[in-house]
């Protein structure tokens, strides 16, 4: 149970993700700068509280997993991207990994009986 906590703190900051890789691009005032730096802060500080209960390459695989597909969505519905039915499949491929990470990891203070 304590690392459903850390899967949503996860998914927390691939939202932030989104937010800054947006700002990046398209911030030009003054506020959404701070903005953009603090979704940056906070989505990273995340990811470092949820890799002390996962193991730091899913976590991170993860993150960019969920920020990549986000951003490609938000892209597509806020800005303008043209939709193409291909990056609809290869962001579900992808998030099919995603899933799949989180169905095999266990908890990494357990250990493994082979």
């Amino acid at each position: 149970m304590k690392n459903n906590s850390a899967w949503f703190k996860i998914a927390g900051a691939a939202c932030l993700e989104v937010v800054w890789v947006i700002g990046l691009k398209h911030a030009s005032v003054p506020w959404e700068w701070l903005i953009t730096g603090l979704a940056l802060l906070v989505s990273f500080y995340t990811i470092i509280v949820a890799s002390r209960k996962l193991p730091v390459g899913t976590v991170y695989s993860v993150f960019v997993g969920l920020g990549t597909a986000g951003t490609v969505l938000a892209d597509m519905l806020w800005f303008g991207e043209p939709f193409r039915w291909i990056k609809l499949v290869l962001i579900l491929v992808l998030l099919a990994g995603v899933i799949g990470l989180k169905l095999v990891t266990g908890n990494p203070h357990t250990k493994e009986v082979s």
